[in-house]
């Protein structure tokens, strides 16, 4: 039994990786072209491991008390031989699948098994000889595996005291093997991504765990439509459209938020963006906000100097809803964010792709590592060209639980930006201090009562926000930079069916020839990049759903609380929020800050704007409507 399990471990492992350096070979210019041999080579070894590990930990855990039976032998080798098979079926997929689809196999690969018909017969009449030499070689393999894995004589019994031991170091072993790092976060796709061509980052992926972690990720991808109702999707396009201002005709029937928009500030040559998004920031810490305490001053010092949102809405709860509005402008759903979802890892929009085809260089800076959340995986294959996270840091001052201080970040964030020159470049960046445990370097401020609070760490962001802009004041980018400052979301969201002040947060637009002014409207996260593209004087076609704050106002927000949504609209009897409630009738209320809902009569027009909105992005994301036109070949 163990004599077996040893044999698939590194029979497995010598067939992922001959399999793998065969794709590397065929697809050897884009693999060079990011100089990828070693990270996808080094990053599969580490995948295999932790799908090798999965396979053996039973038979590996059980082999000391068991391996001397004969019938445990016999078990164990058909075990083996059906994972072997299930390897190398997906391997010998592989090929065909990135021809056709540029990646590995995914959650297409089970999808289409609904359609057996349709799908063998469209391979053999369009792939007849690669489905011959796929069969082959599976059949060479698998009469590989029956010799390989027969069941033989059984393990030497061991000594009593002696089968606890071994097992225990083998599991450790295969503990190790799957967890795949020594970091305290497991290891995950976005963990061996390195580059910014999706298909490479794919291959140090194998096919069985690029298809079971597909699998299991569309667990996460709740819909709209079975929580909240149904509307008829030309009804809800058509809604959604006229809410953003959208004007007609459609200028892509597969993409029908596809739509041009014109920059209202003309400049001779379009800026630089620079995005910073602070965690845990809401608006409960800026007094200019209403805040209770003066835990900002800094921020509320540069509103004074930029276009100051005094109604801004976080779409969420969590720092993955703030990436997704902020980086790509998509509606929140009930689903999980689209960072982490399969749909999306390649081929969705984001303000990267849309900048990256006017030449933009983009990068993400974040002070933690990149794998979590799946950022990595997301934003390099979503148009970003570089991550810069905690491994790339030079010499962090403060390295806390979360990662590296927001000093450090924003230190990061300077270097880059200075060594830009006159390159256009568009760059996140995202802080990590203010989070539990609350851990920031000493000396930056006093602390005031328990030092590890989040009244000292929203203290602390806020002076390292105010010692990046003194720094950036005295650089070469400042004059052609726009720069916004917004939260994530707020901190400890809870109260209500949707608690609207906790998602009340800061947003600040800064940079050349953006007037001064504190704006009272009602607006959301998703209305930034739109309006950002504005005042950068880019001219653009995208199908961002959010207003361009500088030709009209927004008037609505929308937030997603667990399961219940919340729709907040400004019209001329006030603000009304809608909160759909799964399997419920919609509830409308009038909302006053900060905190105070009066039940009112059911707004059935705004009942369906609200459904309409939260539908949207369900059937966007699970139709893939949510992009760029493909681009023209050159």
């Amino acid at each position: 039994m163990l004599r077996l399990t040893w044999r698939f471990w590194w029979t497995a492992l010598l067939m992922l990786t001959l399999f793998r350096l065969c794709l590397v070979v065929w697809q050897w210019p884009r693999v060079e072209a990011v100089d990828g041999f070693w990270p996808v080579m080094i990053g599969g070894l580490r995948i295999d491991l932790v799908m090798i590990g999965m396979m053996i930990a039973i038979p590996a855990g059980a082999g000391p008390f068991f391996g001397h039976f004969a019938i445990a032998e016999k078990i164990t080798a058909w075990w083996f031989r059906i994972c072997w098979f299930l390897l190398l079926l997906l391997e010998v997929s592989t090929p065909q699948f990135i021809a056709e689809y540029d990646t590995r196999p995914n959650r297409l690969y089970f999808e289409y098994l609904g359609y057996p018909r349709e799908v063998f017969s469209m391979l053999w009449e369009g792939y007849r000889l690669v489905l011959l030499a796929a069969f082959v070689g599976l059949g060479i393999g698998m009469w590989g595996a029956f010799k390989l894995f027969k069941a033989g004589k059984p393990d030497k019994e061991l000594r009593w005291w002696l089968r606890p031991v071994v097992s225990v170091v083998l599991i450790l072993f295969c503990v190790g093997s799957i967890r795949g790092t020594l970091q305290h976060r497991p290891i995950n796709a976005s963990s061996v991504a390195f580059g910014n061509d999706a298909m490479v980052n794919a291959l140090p992926l194998n096919g069985f765990w690029s298809v079971t972690n597909a699998a299991y990720l569309m667990k996460n991808e709740k819909s709209s439509f079975d929580m909240y109702g149904k509307l008829p999707i030309e009804e809800i396009n058509d809604i959604v459209r006229r809410a953003a201002g959208i004007p007609d005709p459609v200028l892509d029937p597969h993409l029908p938020t596809l739509h041009a928009q014109t920059a209202s500030m003309r400049r001779d040559k379009p800026l630089n963006l620079v995005i910073i998004l602070q965690e845990s920031l809401g608006a409960q810490y800026s007094k200019k906000l209403g805040g209770a305490q003066d835990l900002t001053p800094e921020l509320d010092k540069l509103a004074e100097e930029g276009w100051w949102f005094e109604r801004a809405y976080a779409t969420g709860t969590r720092s993955v809803r703030g990436l997704e509005a902020v980086s790509s402008g998509f509606l929140p759903t009930p689903a999980q964010a689209v960072l982490t979802l399969p749909r999306s890892q390649t081929g969705f929009f984001t303000i990267a792709e849309l900048l990256g085809r006017h030449g933009y260089y983009s990068r993400f800076i974040y002070g933690g590592e990149g794998h979590f959340d799946n950022m990595r995986s997301f934003f390099l294959g979503n148009g970003f060209n570089e991550m810069v996270d905690l491994p790339k840091f030079v010499a962090p001052k403060f390295v806390g639980s979360w990662g590296a201080s927001d000093e450090d970040m924003f230190t990061e964030l300077d270097r880059v930006l200075r060594e830009d020159n006159a390159r256009p470049t568009v760059t996140m960046a995202f802080s990590v201090s203010n989070h539990s445990p609350w851990e920031y370097p000493k000396g930056r401020i006093e602390p005031i009562g328990e030092p590890a609070s989040v009244v000292n760490t929203v203290r602390y962001a806020d002076w390292a926000i105010g010692d990046f802009f003194k720094k950036a004041r005295q650089s070469p980018y400042w004059d052609h930079t726009i720069f916004l400052i917004v939260a994530d979301h707020d901190a400890r969201v809870y109260g209500g069916l949707v608690p609207v002040r906790h998602f009340h947060i800061p947003a600040l637009i800064i940079g050349p020839g953006v007037k001064p002014k504190s704006d009272p409207q009602v607006m959301s996260q998703i209305d930034l990049l739109p309006t950002l593209l504005s005042l950068m004087g880019m001219d653009t076609v995208h199908p961002m759903l959010g207003r361009d704050l500088t030709r009209a106002a927004a008037h609505r927000a929308m937030m997603q609380f667990g399961d219940n949504y919340g729709f907040l609209k400004a019209g001329p009897e006030g603000e009304k929020l809608v909160v759909l409630e799964p399997g419920k009738p919609a509830r409308t209320m009038r909302y006053e800050m900060p905190d105070r809902y009066t039940p009112v009569e059911s707004d059935e027009q705004q009942s369906r704007e609200a459904l309409a909105h939260v539908l949207w992005p369900s059937w966007a994301y699970r139709e893939q409507r949510y992009a760029l036109p493909p681009r023209a070949p050159r």
